[in-house]
């Protein structure tokens, strides 16, 4: 069984509600996530979100009000830690701040 565990990156309001919605929208199967995390490396790592099965080395954590699990790969979770997701109506969509 899987352990659930308390998100590292905060998630708005605003945020959770698209996410809800494109649960609705895309008709995400049940055995996939959220998956939040870096790519590349270095001074270059951006991060991303997406919808994603779980694979070794993920951490599942349990997200107040959102329909859906959260997947971080264990070694991504300390740069998440201190960020928001966040969601712009006008402008980028998804953004992520150091808070």
């Amino acid at each position: 069984m899987t352990e659930l565990k308390i998100n590292p990156i905060d998630i708005t309001d605003k945020a959770k509600e698209q996410i809800n919605n494109a649960l609705k929208i895309k008709g995400i199967p049940e055995n996939y996530f959220l998956r939040i995390g870096l790519r590349g490396g270095a001074c270059s790592a951006t991060y991303f979100i997406g919808f994603d099965k779980m694979e070794d080395n993920d951490e599942l954590h349990q997200i107040n009000n959102l329909n859906i699990g959260l997947l971080v790969k264990k070694p991504h979770l300390m740069y998440l830690m201190g960020v928001e997701l966040d969601f712009e109506e006008e402008g980028n969509g998804y953004t992520f701040n150091k808070l």
